[in-house]
């Protein structure tokens, strides 16, 4: 059997919509909670898959979360690999800086859901299905393109919102795996976030019941489609 190995650091910021599909895909799924687990002692290509995942804090923090190091260190050791690997939100942050790419506070927050703009290359990879579809976005940092690595997609508030570097590598600023259907676990465990911001929880509820079923299918066609390039298909 096929394994997955998602990096969670947050209980609700989890695989979400894409957990099905992987499970469909013949993948034994696992998570690992790097502020408690030991990541020193993971070997980075035992997984046929790894995923790091959202959490509220920097790729930058280490000085206040330690286990930050260890993480980092254990993405330079996948990356180093050529195994399929997997970021979103802090996850793409960090596989950013594990490149040598700057990672660093906007100035502001990106939260609710909007459309992406897929450049050309995006337009012709496994973001394609999402062309059009509001995603979910919630951070307040933003990374630079890593030397090598091919733009995918922006938005208005964050240019650089996805990168690949050949199949192998998939690094997501937005939440396409977001399961609208549990936004309110966001709404609370985020609410102080949102005051901060400004950002009235409603509008984000609203949201998520207007564009939940169209980004979920589009978020399974896509990582569909990554899967399929990888040469991971259906059992």
């Amino acid at each position: 059997m096929k394994t997955a190995l998602a990096l969670r650091h947050i209980h609700f910021e989890d695989l979400g919509t894409l957990e099905p599909l992987l499970r469909a895909r013949g993948f034994e799924l696992r998570y690992l909670d790097p502020a408690v687990d030991e990541l020193s002692a993971v070997d980075a290509d035992a997984a046929d898959l790894l995923i790091a995942l959202g959490a509220p804090i920097g790729a930058f923090d280490e000085a206040l979360y330690p286990f930050l190091t260890t993480e980092l260190q254990l993405l330079e050791r996948r990356l180093a690999s050529g195994r399929p690997l997997l970021g979103i939100c802090l996850g793409a942050q960090l596989i950013a800086r594990a490149l040598g790419a700057g990672v660093a506070p906007m100035g502001y927050k990106e939260i609710g859901f909007s459309a992406l703009t897929l450049t050309p290359q995006g337009q012709d990879s496994p973001l394609a299905p999402l062309a059009g579809v509001p995603v979910l976005h919630w951070h307040g940092d933003r990374f630079e393109l890593p030397a090598g690595c091919t733009p995918l997609a922006g938005t208005p508030l964050c240019a650089e919102q996805a990168f690949a570097r050949g199949d192998a590598l998939l690094a997501l600023q937005f939440h396409l795996e977001a399961d609208a259907s549990r936004i309110e676990r966001w709404l609370v465990g985020h609410c102080c976030e949102l005051g901060q911001a400004g950002i009235d929880p409603r509008t984000v509820r609203a949201q998520a019941r207007e564009h939940g079923a169209a980004l979920t299918a589009a978020a399974q066609q896509s990582l569909g489609s990554w899967l399929d390039r990888l040469g991971f298909t259906a059992v």
